[in-house]
């Protein structure tokens, strides 16, 4: 009886033996509580440090629930005219996201039998019971008012699929998984439809490879134009930025802190910028690499490392960025297509399978780069200032066109020289098609013929790989390189026959 009166009363076992459905539903409560502490107690703090604050400290729950919204994606209304504020600080939203995550993952990774109402169902429900008050606290009069229904479906909607994918990272057969694993068949499916010429078999993950290492590199090339920016700014731009931040110590903390929470979303916007399309800040303006519109802007850090107006100049070289973004995406794929990391008894693609698997990585990140481009984006208000970020369809477009033109020539001259060029001649004149069927023939020579002394001119490696006649000179340099390889191959094997104590053939 002690022991059990001694036990936490959250860890008290269900009917079957699994974590009773309280636990979980105060797990998600937990998860909104400490998500809602990471914004709140930065803004009392502020609000404590302002020596003359224009609310109370009602207004500055309700700025920090507004915070907290926004960083779900829900619209927010400002001001007395109730314009819209939609535009969501991806660090907020991804640090929401992540602990969702984890809150699934554990929900799903404890033992035990439990209801169909428990784990991810319960770890939701406790997170949407805080937002349910959070919403409710901010509908009151104020400088940033919820909008009572959105905001519900827009936080439940996210924190469903963040919790799911979570349980279905422990889980991985669920339901929710085997609807993935259908729609990711269906996908890979897609290219047995091509004709067995265009199919590169195996090919789908090779692709998301591609894909993925093509919007790393946009977003690496993003940071480095924000980076630049910043550096130019301070240093022949007058530091405009860093003008804005003398304000004090509440108001450079504040500042700073809005900074940091939107810095993937101005990433984001130079990645779109060294794309091409660019982007917007405010209707009718436009800042890309021909040339930047631009009208008055708010005052704000990273507005304020906005290029000057007129056309872009020197600024066109940024468009090299997604030249050199390319570059690994395309060695993946002809490493792929050269037979690499494919499955057994796949084989090399051909050409034409190889332009496919690249156009079809150029299509996964054209849908990545919308996405994110719409996700970043958003208003800051009505009217002029409704539209701010990239236009999603534009930066799709320009990420998969981008994309298309480098990986397509790149893959095909990385399978060729992954393959070896054609016509490269083997022993007793035999031409081989590539390199493996060169390796093949040496391989057969040494074992049918005894292990190649390096040190005699006739049965040396020289004469087992030699240029076809006719061939150029990349074709001869290639050979050489090979002819080195073989004999370094043949003097090593020698040694270690006489360090054994064996002889030759000869011997």
């Amino acid at each position: 009886m002690t022991q059990l009166m001694g036990r936490p009363l959250l860890e008290v076992p269900g009917e079957l033996g699994g974590r009773p459905v309280l636990a979980d539903l105060l797990a998600g409560v937990r998860t909104a509580l400490v998500g809602l502490a990471l914004v709140g107690v930065p803004v009392l703090g502020l609000w404590i440090a302002t020596p003359y604050a224009d609310s109370d400290a009602a207004g500055a729950t309700r700025l920090a629930g507004a915070l907290w919204l926004l960083g779900h994606g829900a619209p927010v209304l400002r001001g007395g005219a109730d314009a819209p504020l939609t535009l969501t600080p991806l660090l907020l939203g991804a640090l929401m996201v992540v602990r969702l995550y984890r809150a699934g993952a554990g929900a799903a990774s404890r033992r035990g039998l439990r209801s169909r109402w428990g784990g991810p169902v319960a770890v939701w429900t406790g997170y949407c019971a805080v937002a349910v008050g959070v919403v409710l606290h901010c509908a009151g009069p104020g400088p940033f008012r919820s909008r009572v229904l959105p905001d519900l479906l827009v936080v439940g909607l996210l924190a469903g699929l963040s919790t799911a994918a979570g349980f279905r990272s422990v889980r991985p057969e669920t339901a929710f998984a085997r609807f993935l694993r259908s729609v990711a068949v269906g996908t890979g499916s897609w290219f047995d439809r091509l004709p067995p010429d265009w199919r590169p078999v195996g090919g789908m993950p090779a692709v998301c490879r591609a894909a993925a290492a093509a919007g790393a590199g946009l977003v690496a090339a993003g940071g480095l134009l924000v980076a630049g920016a910043a550096v130019l700014d301070a240093v022949t731009g007058g530091g405009r930025g860093m003008a804005l931040l003398g304000r004090g110590p509440a108001a450079l903390s504040g500042l700073l802190l809005l900074t940091a929470l939107l810095l993937p979303n101005a990433v984001l916007w130079g990645a779109a910028y060294a794309l091409g399309p660019g982007f917007e800040v405010g209707a009718g303006t436009l800042v890309s690499p021909g040339g930047t519109e631009l009208g008055a802007v708010p005052e704000f850090p990273l507005f304020a490392l906005l290029p000057q107006e007129g056309p872009g100049g020197w600024r066109l070289a940024v468009l090299l960025l997604p030249l050199l973004a390319g570059l690994v995406p395309a060695v993946l794929l002809g490493r792929a297509a050269a037979g690499r990391r494919s499955p057994v008894g796949a084989g090399p693609w051909t050409p034409a399978a190889t332009a496919v698997a690249a156009l079809a990585a150029a299509l996964l990140l054209g849908a990545g780069a919308a996405a994110l481009g719409w996700l970043s984006g958003g208003a800051l208000a009505a009217g002029r200032m409704a539209r701010l970020g990239p236009v999603p369809w534009w930066t799709g477009l320009a990420a998969a066109g981008w994309l298309a033109a480098v990986a397509v020539p790149g893959a095909l001259l990385v399978r060729h020289r992954a393959l070896g060029p054609a016509g490269v001649e083997c022993a007793d004149g035999v031409e081989c098609a590539d390199a493996a069927e060169c390796a093949d023939a040496v391989e057969q020579a040494e074992t049918s013929e005894g292990p190649v002394d390096a040190r005699s001119p006739a049965g040396g490696t020289a004469g087992l790989v030699r240029p076809a006649p006719g061939r150029g000179v990349h074709a001869r340099l290639t050979v050489q390189v090979r002819r080195r390889a073989l004999e370094l191959r043949a003097r090593t094997h020698a040694l270690v026959r006489r360090l054994s104590g064996q002889r030759g053939p000869t011997g």
